[in-house]
């Protein structure tokens, strides 16, 4: 796996070994000290039990022999001298403790004679009123114990709980690695085929993992970015070529027109001049559009409330020439915008209904929920469903429009709606019995 996957899975891995030795010593400690003190609890039960036991069973004048049990093979009974005055089988005849408690008081206790066994065991005190009874007073001391178990022999149990957290801290940290590894593989394949994809050759695509997790959604959604990515570059270079083909036409003509005057001296270099004067007038209405076109952004500049239904009359009203324009509006139908762009999207709506138009042409300003709606609308042919979408693009031209408007740059309505998305709305053709159908919407200023 390259550096960049290792170098992550390696600090995930150092960080979830050194948590892993952090909790499995927290838990190894509390565990041998609830093993150790569980194991001592039950075994000093029992001494005790076995103790107090003889000890009870001392009276009228008689000791009884001891009664040592399985758990508990070791009894004795010491006088004040350290001497066994009694003793079970097991016990031998030497005290098992130097350990004198005092009245009405239990000792528990580990003794660890040299080179033999530790012992757990319980001291108690033959209580004062069976010494004098039994020895004028003098006192008297029951042990009663086992060997240490082997669990708690040494640092055994330590030693086996620390092997124990040793193999769990390994066992963790190598699912980790293997885990983390698993995971940054996918990412890492995802930034190799990224470090391959240039803007020459944008058909490439990332591995796209199956599953709803967030590697998958990544590869999902780096996928769609350089779907958009591509679709964008290839307008970006269709709209390129056009351009050069729409400069390249008027420009031909131009240099047509000045080298005729050049090679033929009869030519008139007036008339000459004049007749390439509309191809250079193209040139330049070309080159304008395509400037206010790029100087589009997200949001215009140069806001302020703007009154669509006025805007409207004022657009109307300067149409004086073609078929006549009807207007129809409501008051206050306010907008925050561009006034002098809004100016420009309804005057080219005007010019375009007005040369397709064979009578009439209205215009209506009007709110509709929370937006404001502009609608043209002409008379004409029409325009069919298929071309609808086609006459937004840059420089597209129908047959119609060709017909009736030779010297168009074919960015008009391209810039109309460049310009309503600018204004967070929209700009479309939709269904209409007769004519063209053109419809605006804006949001309505709030507040």
């Amino acid at each position: 796996m390259p550096f960049f996957s290792n170098s992550i899975q390696a600090r995930v891995t150092l960080t979830v070994a050194a948590v892993s030795v952090l909790v499995v010593a927290v838990i190894t400690v509390g565990f041998c000290l609830l093993v150790r003190h569980r194991i001592e609890a039950e075994i000093y039960q029992e001494t005790r039990r076995v103790a107090i036991e003889w000890i009870g069973s001392m009276e009228h004048g008689r000791i009884p022999p001891p009664t040592p049990t399985a758990r508990v093979p070791l009894v004795q009974l010491v006088d004040s001298r350290g001497q066994v005055v009694a003793a079970g089988p097991m016990a031998g005849d030497r005290p098992l403790s130097t350990v004198r408690p005092t009245e009405n008081h239990i000792d528990d206790v580990t003794e660890c004679p040299e080179g033999k066994p530790c012992i757990m065991l319980t001291a108690a005190r033959v209580p004062m009123f069976q010494s004098r009874e039994f020895w004028q007073g003098e006192p008297h001391f029951v042990y009663a114990g086992t060997d240490q178990p082997p669990a708690l022999r040494g640092q055994r149990l330590e030693l086996f709980s620390a092997l124990g957290g040793v193999l769990l801290v390994v066992l963790w940290t190598w699912t980790t690695w293997r885990a983390t590894g698993r995971i940054l593989h996918p990412i890492d394949t995802i930034r190799q085929r990224m470090s391959e994809i240039t803007a020459h050759d944008l058909s490439l695509r990332v591995p796209q993992p199956s599953g709803q997790d967030e590697i998958s959604r990544l590869g999902r959604t780096a996928n769609e970015t350089l779907d958009r990515l591509e679709s964008a570059v290839t307008r970006q270079r269709e709209f390129a070529a056009v351009v050069s083909h729409e400069l390249k036409c008027p420009l031909a003509g131009l240099r047509t027109g000045l080298e005729e005057a050049l090679l033929f001296p009869e030519i008139d270099a007036r008339e000459a001049i004049a007749r390439s004067l509309p191809a250079a007038d193209r040139m330049q209405r070309i080159i304008d559009e395509l400037l206010t076109f790029a100087r589009l952004r997200n949001t215009p500049s140069s806001l302020e409330p703007v009154d669509l239904g006025a805007l409207v009359r004022a657009e109307a009203a300067a149409r004086t020439t073609g078929v006549p324009v009807r207007t129809r509006t409501e008051p206050d139908v306010l907008v925050l915008g561009n006034r002098v762009q809004l100016a420009s999207v309804v005057t080219n709506l005007l010019v375009n209904a007005q040369r397709h138009a064979t009578r009439q042409v209205e215009v209506s300003a009007q709110r509709a929920g929370a937006q404001a709606q502009v609608v043209v609308q002409d008379d004409g042919e029409g325009i069919d469903e298929k071309d609808r979408e086609r006459v937004f693009e840059p420089f597209a031209r129908l047959e119609a429009g060709r017909r009736l408007d030779p010297h168009g740059s074919g960015l008009g309505l391209a810039l109309c709606r460049a310009i309503a998305v600018a204004h967070e709305g929209s700009l479309c053709l939709e269904d209409s019995p007769h004519g063209a159908h053109f419809v605006l919407r804006l949001p309505l200023m709030t507040g």
